[in-house]
């Protein structure tokens, strides 16, 4: 199997236009589940059960989190979904009135320090203007770096779940004017 290693450094991410809402940074993180489990001396929770994680106008579902707090405030989270089933994340992008990224995964990591999230297995990233897809990227893996604006998807040998042909697919939409082309014009017009 070939290994196919996507590092795209989209110019549709350029500027704010791809950037996740910079003020759900500093919101309060909300954790809704069936059950929950708090150990403030280790600095660990874990959450089972439907979780739904609200932070601004980030909204993520998954059957399980896990969630580190490191000393200095920082977490690190471990989402995974439930047999047959995905964990979802959506999020509102800088840059316009109507403009988001979502995606799926059976797992996601996400690391607040390095503000970059990791979906594995199964992965899909959007961008939507409003209801409009504007690039998708589908891998086994895909890695989102937020402040650099770079992803990185990748398949095949040593990545599991990598479809068995070794490759992921990436959509482009045309972003620039379409220019109406004047009709042929036949002869003796």
């Amino acid at each position: 199997m070939k290994t196919t290693r996507l590092t795209f450094c989209f110019l549709l991410l350029l500027a704010t236009s791809a950037q996740a809402e910079r003020a759900d940074a500093l919101k309060p993180i909300s954790m809704e589940s069936g059950d929950i489990h708090i150990d403030n001396v280790t600095r660990e929770t874990i959450a089972t059960g439907h979780v739904t994680i609200v932070r601004g106008t980030m909204v993520v579902n998954a059957e399980r989190a896990e969630v580190k707090e490191a000393p200095d405030g920082y977490r690190t989270y471990r989402l995974t979904a439930a047999p047959g089933k995905l964990v979802t994340f959506r999020q509102k992008r800088d840059g316009g009135p109507d403009l988001w990224s979502e995606g799926h995964a059976e797992r996601m990591e996400y690391d607040e320090r390095e503000d970059v999230i990791k979906l594995h297995l199964a992965a899909m990233m959007r961008q939507l203007d409003g209801k409009t897809v504007t690039h998708q990227i589908d891998q086994a893996f895909i890695s989102y770096d937020n402040r650099s604006e770079q992803l990185d998807g990748r398949n095949g040998p040593g990545i599991a779940g990598a479809p068995p042909n070794g490759r992921g697919k990436v959509i482009f939409e045309v972003r620039r004017s379409r220019v109406a082309v004047p009709p042929p014009q036949l002869p003796g017009q």
